[in-house]
């Protein structure tokens, strides 16, 4: 491999760091146990992405030890294996061009939506605005392949959502950074806690779709001290 360039050696090694310390926030949230779930990173400039490795604990991840791969999922460097989710991961990163960052969780809630086969209505505000509508479902889809990835697409392709729950599996998140994914992911799960237990005491109000579209674009492109609008 041709050595790479100061710039883009600087790139590579900022999106490690930035990946590595992300995996923090997952625990912190409670949104996986053990090794289950993953961050991953576009290196800006590039096409290479960096993700997490394997089975490995989330006190043991550190920069060196993220794997860095080319956009078909090969390992350009890294000592571990990559994640068994990286094939899912670079076929998003070829589609989706504005995505930058994406996020893979077994958290509570939303997989027990994803176990049901079920899209999140848009019952509650911080949803509509996150969102900008319901959470869809993705088709079941087996691990160690691009057939989670093809999955994602399919199902986010033309929806606001920047999150999908696929079907007996778990949630996937995408961002125009790798944080803004861990946002989504965060806050997905906040949504399906909530409006599961509002199922719980009845039948939860939706809110009328021109409501919806009003809270998405006042969220996204006022609210906040430097509003950047929705992922395209």
């Amino acid at each position: 491999m041709t050595a790479p360039t100061p710039d883009r050696a600087g790139a590579i090694l900022e999106a490690r760091a930035d990946v590595a310390r992300l995996h923090e926030l997952l625990v912190r949230y409670n949104l996986v146990i053990w090794t289950g779930g993953n961050i991953s990173g576009r290196v800006p400039g590039s096409d290479l992405f960096v993700i997490k490795p394997s089975g490995v604990e989330y006190d043991d991840l550190t920069p060196e030890n993220m794997i860095l791969c080319d956009l078909d999922g090969t390992v350009v460097e890294g000592d571990h294996a990559p994640s068994s989710d990286t094939a899912a991961h670079a076929y998003v990163y070829r589609n989706m061009p504005a995505v930058n960052g994406v996020v893979h969780t077994h958290s509570t809630y939303a997989t027990a939506w994803a176990a049901r086969g079920e899209s999140i209505p848009c019952v509650i505000t911080g949803q509509a605005d996150e969102f900008g509508g319901e959470i869809p479902v993705g088709p079941f889809a087996t691990i160690g392949d691009d057939s989670i990835g093809r999955g994602i697409v399919a199902t986010l392709t033309g929806h606001r959502s920047r999150a999908v729950l696929m079907q007996n599996h778990g949630v996937f998140t995408v961002g125009k950074n790798s944080r803004d994914a861990v946002k989504a992911a965060v806050m997905a799960e906040d949504v399906a806690r909530t409006v599961h237990i509002s199922r719980q005491l009845g039948e939860p109000i939706p809110i009328p779709l021109h409501s919806i579209d009003a809270l998405f674009d006042r969220y996204q492109n006022v609210y906040g001290q430097d509003p950047t609008g929705a992922l395209k």
